[in-house]
């Protein structure tokens, strides 16, 4: 077990990093401000991610929340202290990245969501690749009611949801559950508060148990194979298919399961 705590000048630990079984956990920690998404905590997480992207001993990572929320979205009070407009370019491009960097991580990023995941925050589950929810747990993008459409959650939040939905989210402002926030696919497990830990840790250590080497694979050619057209899509999927076949761990993974026993991946 390796635990971090990231701190800024203030000495304030904004971000907490446990690793444990292979799986890194990043703890947004600014209880007080429910985890608002300020220059220095995106700046943390960054950090965090790019670390992480080249760490082979992690092959999962768990995004959370610390206090009473997951993430509220922006840091409202830190945007409306300056009103250049180069402030607001680079905040929003530090944001996009950060977002992008989720996506195209080579492991795969589990969100662990209770309380409220609001604007940005809402944006940050949509990025990652799975979401584990607490019944407790409400989504919106809420930015209409404030005069700030959201329009960069709303890259992701249509990524991960139909546009209807999303576009009901967008126009009202309303949040919602954390059931229908399933049934729409921004998350994919609703669980009691206090199974929310036991149930990620699990679903992380069952990602973890697998070949990294596939993983990392299978997860850029999703992201990848979204974006063609049909037929581009098959052609494409099929030489990725091909190069992970000649790949040892797919032969051992094979030979494994007609010999019935486990597999031993090297990441090669």
């Amino acid at each position: 077990m390796n635990a971090v705590a990231l701190e800024i000048d203030t000495g304030a630990p904004l971000l907490l990093r446990d690793d444990q079984d292979s799986v890194a956990t990043l703890t947004l920690n600014r209880p007080e401000a429910r985890n608002a998404l300020s220059r220095d905590l995106m700046e943390a997480l960054q950090t965090q991610l790019d670390a992480i992207a080249g760490d082979g001993t992690v092959k999962a990572v768990i995004i959370g929340g610390s206090g009473a929320a997951f993430c509220a979205g922006h840091d409202l009070k830190e945007i409306r202290s300056n009103d250049r407009r180069e402030i607001f370019e680079a905040l929003f491009t530090q944001c996009s990245n950060l977002m992008t960097s989720i996506v195209r991580l080579p492991k795969p990023v589990i969100a662990r969501v209770h309380g409220i995941a609001t604007a940005a925050g809402c944006q940050l589950v949509a990025s990652c690749d799975l979401a584990v929810a607490s019944t407790e747990a409400h989504f919106a993008t809420p930015g209409v009611n404030l005069g700030l459409f959201c329009s960069t959650p709303m890259v992701a939040v249509s990524r991960a949801v139909g546009s209807k939905q999303t576009m009901e989210m967008l126009l009202t402002g309303t949040a919602i559950d954390a059931e229908r926030a399933r049934e729409l696919g921004l998350i994919n497990r609703v669980v009691p508060p206090e199974a929310l830990n036991t149930d990620t840790r699990q679903l992380a250590a069952n990602i973890a148990s697998k070949s990294p080497l596939t993983v990392k694979i299978g997860k850029a050619a999703f992201y990848r194979q979204l974006e063609m057209d049909l037929d581009g899509a098959y052609a494409y999927t099929s030489e990725v298919m091909t190069e992970n076949m000649m790949a040892a761990d797919a032969r051992e993974g094979i030979d494994a399961f007609m010999q019935k026993r486990e597999p031993l991946w090297k990441g090669k």
